[in-house]
């Protein structure tokens, strides 16, 4: 790992905007940014930009704009990151870890090998999906006064990206310290989102070629998986390990399914 410091770190934070209606909402989301040092920007199919309105509203951090990537899909987004926080301010039908903000710190600093991360807000009226919260580890809730909680897309950045700033502060000793063990063994790092959902993917194959999993009534089976992955943090061996128990399942399935059709006892 690099030097680490202070930059560095946030360097590898990103703050991702899901279906961004107002192109203002992202130069102002830009400029929450750059006060509090962090760079990396990524929209997920914002309805106007590139956007006058964007640059004027970024007060300056025009540099933080023009750096952004604009991707089609909140999966493409968040593939390389191994931690992926999403904002959330309504209960869901299916219980997921919640936190407040200044949680964040503790998380990452319990896990540094959870970098990079990705804090995912959603559109200005309705937020994020329950598929976008389902590809999140944590959801995290800005506790606002409870008789006016209409926070702006922009405000709740700027909150969000000032947490990120104190973990900065603070993080740079516990992951110098961690880097030689990371180095010892990469495989040990948290799995990626593409990995996780490399192994989701993988699952539903399986479950559906066994009959455990029917897709034309999936319930909340998905949603449970995707949980059960969130709060397990898996590693990348581990992922590796059980993808590797799904391929001898695949060839244990062929082998008898084989042995079936041609009659074979």
């Amino acid at each position: 790992m690099a030097d680490l410091d202070q930059a560095t770190i946030l360097q590898q934070i990103k703050i991702v905007l899901c279906q961004t209606s107002h192109p203002g909402n992202i130069g102002a989301a830009a400029r929450a940014m750059k006060t509090m040092g962090l760079q990396q920007l990524v929209l997920v199919n914002p309805r106007d930009y590139p956007s006058y309105e964007a640059t004027a509203r970024s007060s300056g951090a025009t540099d933080i704009l023009e750096d952004a990537k604009v991707v089609s899909t909140l999966e493409e987004a968040i593939g390389d990151c191994r931690l992926v926080i999403g904002t959330s301010s309504r209960n869901r039908a299916l219980p997921w870890p919640m936190v407040e903000p200044r949680e964040i710190k503790s998380i990452v600093q319990n896990e540094p090998s959870a970098l990079p991360v990705a804090i995912v807000f959603g559109r200005e009226s309705t937020g994020l999906l329950n598929e976008e919260l389902q590809l999140c580890h944590y959801h995290v809730n800005i506790p606002a006064n409870p008789d006016y909680m209409s926070l702006n897309l922009a405000a709740a950045v700027q909150v969000i990206c000032y947490e990120c700033r104190l973990l900065a502060l603070e993080l740079k000793n516990s992951l110098e310290s961690a880097t030689e063990e990371l180095s010892v063994d990469d495989s040990e790092r948290k799995a990626t989102v593409e990995q996780t959902e490399g192994l989701y993917q993988h699952f539903e194959s399986v479950m559906i070629e066994t009959g455990f999993f029917d897709p034309e009534e999936p319930k909340l089976l998905p949603a449970r998986l995707h949980r059960l992955f969130a709060k397990s943090q898996l590693t990348e061996a581990e992922v590796n390990i059980l993808r590797g128990f799904l391929a001898s399942m695949g060839k244990h399935i062929k082998y008898h399914t084989g042995k079936k059709d041609s009659g074979e006892s």
